[in-house]
């Protein structure tokens, strides 16, 4: 449920951007783009209907394998699909920023701006929460053994007991 709900907010955004950049073509200004702002304009396209599809996915197949009893692989799918999904989402309001920019302020402008985004989506979508991940993992590795040789996870506040299954991660 988590996952469907974070796709339902991931999802309008690109639906909305993916459709903007429809329209795009058939502007008046978008004769003076040059060679490599048409380029960019259809990767960003592209990149764009990849989002869209990466993260509806899950919703399909989801309905189409409700009630199958196979939820742990549904989820470990959907998880995987969901992160190919930001990947995308994130490289197109990069490549959007970036058609933009070499518009307004092309050159050096356009690509320092683009590689700040760039940066931004990398920090904040995935080395952030990647470096918890792995700081947890580290911290699990080192975490107590209980008598039958099983790591104790009392040190770990995310978890609200042990009797809990646990769930797939990256």
């Amino acid at each position: 449920m988590e996952l469907l709900n974070e796709l339902r907010v991931a999802g309008i955004g690109i639906q909305v951007m993916f459709g903007f950049l429809l329209t795009i073509p058939f502007a008046n200004r978008f004769t003076k783009l040059n060679t490599a702002q048409h380029d960019v304009y259809l990767a960003t396209v592209l990149l764009a209907a990849l989002s869209t599809a990466l993260l509806v996915a899950p919703v399909a197949y989801h309905r189409l394998l409700f009630r199958r009893h196979e939820k742990e692989s549904l989820v470990r799918v959907t998880n995987v699909l969901a992160i190919a999904g930001l990947v995308t989402v994130g490289l197109a309001v990069s490549c959007a920023v970036l058609l933009v920019v070499s518009f307004v302020a092309p050159g050096a402008p356009a690509i320092v701006i683009t590689a700040i985004v760039v940066a931004a989506f990398a920090g904040l979508w995935f080395a952030l929460p990647l470096s918890r991940r792995d700081r947890d993992d580290h911290d699990d590795h080192a975490g107590r053994q209980d008598d039958a040789g099983h790591r104790s996870r009392d040190n770990h506040p995310d978890q609200a007991s042990q009797d809990q299954p646990s769930q797939p991660t990256l």
